[in-house]
């Protein structure tokens, strides 16, 4: 089977060629490539087409997969699609993510035929929780906003129009690949007529080899793998701390991702005053660390260090972060948006809780701090429930009987 994927992210083999730094996103995507390659190498010609930041189209045949890199600027994208498809003849292609203006000019350009689509996020319904219960007037843009066009009003608007080409491709796309009822309900209600088929994800290495102690976490911490605008839930989070913090005054929260506040004032964000402004008003400044772009080593560190993860978006599909912490073992709260309810069991392997409900998040935060048995408890349950979901081996297979599925139709 020649199979083409078309991915949004570098792999780290091509940034090494390039020599360009390695994203710290999307390395689940090369991990699910790899665990395919390794079980069906025999059954398997893969190539991936990724856009880059460059001018000319690279072609790089000297790994197990093959990479086409073609320019994520300019008009050609049509013509480069149908170039790719004349020079490696895929049986079948794999779109990852809806939400990308290139997923839809390829099936503009190529056709439905013998493709696929995996959910990442839907962008057509996150775009309705952008603002996470923010009111819009208490967001002013920034010098750094208006100098750079790039407010949160204006990105809201960009995830709108993404949104519409996202339900564009839906409409006219036959096969999808998902992961949760959240994902699954919403591509029904876009198009009825697809076959949606489920396949997990497989996540980086790292996650899977290690394994979080109670006696060597830090108490009282709590690690947030990331913060860097209103869907993630920050403001949800400073409320609940300033709450908790009546109750355990040496609380910390460290924060992966973007820095948002040590920024001078011509760069930061409008959404960095924001919390910078709410961080005062509730007096928790001094409870929140931000440690800015981690790597891979350094993220699994904190999962380890953490007495508590949480993920406090206002929407999510199945966020790989609460996938990376429950394999590591640190117990997980979550709030109840999205596809989060397919991963975390509500007081089984973790806590889940209304998203508006600060004052039941802060309640949780407090139970799991002062109960180090129920913490245990989480860990393991969350890692049994994790192990199962992110295998490598049962995902890969998954994935093949998908792709055979598609072409014995």
């Amino acid at each position: 089977m020649k199979l083409l994927w078309l991915s949004n992210v570098l792999f780290p083999e091509v940034c090494t060629e390039l020599n360009l730094p390695i994203p710290v996103i999307g390395g689940w995507m090369e991990s699910g490539a790899k665990s395919l390659i390794n079980d069906f190498s025999n059954h398997i010609d893969l190539a991936v087409v990724m856009l880059y930041n460059g001018n000319e189209v690279i072609y790089i045949d000297k790994y197990k997969i093959k990479y086409y890199l073609i320019p994520r600027n300019g008009s050609s994208l049509k013509f480069n699609f149908e170039e790719v498809n004349k020079h490696f003849r895929p049986d079948l292609v794999h779109i990852h993510g809806t939400e990308y203006s290139h997923s839809l000019a390829y099936i503009n350009s190529s056709g439905t035929s013998n493709v696929v689509v995996s959910i990442q996020g839907l962008v057509s319904v996150y775009s309705r929780y952008y603002f996470g219960g923010i009111k819009r007037r208490q967001l002013f843009p920034s010098l750094r906003d208006i100098l750079k066009i790039d407010t949160l009003f204006l990105q809201y608007k960009d995830m709108v129009r993404r949104g519409k080409n996202e339900i564009e491709l839906l409409k006219k796309i036959e096969h999808v690949i998902g992961r949760t009822r959240w994902d699954q309900s919403n591509v029904w209600a876009i198009n009825p007529f697809v076959t949606y088929h489920l396949c997990n994800e497989t996540l980086r290495d790292s996650f899977y080899s290690i394994q979080w102690k109670m006696d060597e976490c830090e108490p009282y911490s709590i690690f947030l793998s990331q913060a860097h605008y209103p869907i993630k839930g920050l403001q949800q989070v400073i409320k609940a701390v300033s709450i908790v913090k009546l109750h355990c005054p040496e609380i910390k929260v460290k924060i992966a991702g973007v820095d948002l506040l040590n920024k001078s004032f011509w760069k930061i964000s409008g959404y960095g005053n924001y919390i910078k402004r709410l961080l005062r008003k509730y007096d928790v400044f001094e409870n929140f660390i931000f440690l800015g772009s981690l790597s891979e080593k350094e993220i699994t560190l904190q999962y380890l260090k953490a007495n508590i993860f949480i993920c406090p978006s206002s929407i999510e599909n199945s966020p790989n972060s609460v996938g990376e912490a429950q394999l590591v073992g640190t117990p997980c709260i979550a709030s109840y948006v999205g596809g989060n309810m397919d991963m975390i069991e509500d007081k089984v392997s973790g806590f889940l809780y209304r998203y508006e409900e600060v004052e039941l998040l802060a309640y949780r935060i407090c139970q799991l701090f002062e109960n180090p048995k129920l913490c245990k408890k989480f860990s393991n349950q969350g890692r049994i429930a994790a192990q199962l979901r992110h295998d490598s081996r049962k995902n890969a297979q998954d994935l093949f009987f998908i792709y055979t599925s598609i072409l014995n139709q």
